[in-house]
C-alpha cells in the first residue's frame, strides 16, 4: 500500500495528538478538582485549560511531575480596555487645550482684499515680459512646404497603384 507524504503526516500528527490526550489522563495523575462546578476543564495536547466561571479567568494546567500546576493566560481584553482608557484620556485632554487656545479665523472675513498687487511692480514691464514673439513663415518658406506635400502626395498615389496592380496580377 503507498501512501503519499501529506496523509502519512496527517496519520502521525493523529496518533501523536491522540496519544498525549490519552497520556495526559491516564498517566499523568488525578485531574484538578473542578470546586463544584466553579471550573470548567478542557483537555489539550500538554494538559487542561481551565475557565473560573466566577471571573471570567483562563489557566493552562500542566502536570509537571510534582504536581499540577496552573498559569494564568493573558487577558487582552485587560490591556485593551486600558488602552481605550488611556486614549480616551488623552482625547479630553487635548480637547480642552484646543478650547483654551484663542479662537482662530475661519471662513469669511469683512475686510476687503488689497486693490493692488505687491508682485506686480509696473504693469507696462511687466506685459512686455510676459509676450512671446512668434515669427511668420515667410513666402518661400511656405513654398517650400507646399512642394513638399506635393511630393509626398504623389509618391502616396504611385505606392497606391503599384499595390492595387500587385493584387491583381498584372505585373
Amino acid at each position: 500500500m503507498s501512501t503519499s507524504p501529506s496523509k502519512f503526516s496527517k496519520i502521525v500528527a493523529a496518533t501523536a495528538v491522540a496519544c498525549c490526550v490519552a497520556g495526559s489522563g491516564a498517566a499523568a495523575g488525578p485531574m484538578p478538582d473542578t470546586e463544584n462546578g466553579r471550573y470548567t476543564l478542557s483537555p489539550v495536547a500538554d494538559g487542561v485549560i481551565r475557565l473560573d466561571t466566577r471571573t471570567g479567568t483562563v489557566s493552562t494546567c500542566n502536570n509537571s511531575g510534582i504536581g499540577w500546576a496552573c498559569y494564568a493566560v493573558p487577558d487582552e481584553r485587560a490591556a485593551l480596555d486600558a488602552e481605550i482608557g488611556r486614549l480616551q484620556a488623552d482625547n479630553e485632554k487635548l480637547k480642552t487645550e484646543l478650547a483654551a487656545r484663542e479662537p482662530t479665523v475661519s471662513g469669511k472675513t469683512d475686510e476687503a482684499l488689497p486693490k493692488s498687487d505687491s508682485l506686480k511692480s509696473d504693469p507696462k514691464a511687466a506685459d512686455s515680459e510676459r509676450k512671446i514673439e512668434i515669427p511668420l513663415p515667410s513666402d518661400q518658406d511656405m513654398d517650400r512646404v507646399v512642394s513638399f506635400l506635393e511630393r509626398a502626395w504623389r509618391r502616396l498615389v504611385e505606392m497606391a497603384n503599384r499595390m492595387q496592380k500587385d493584387v491583381s496580377g498584372k505585373i
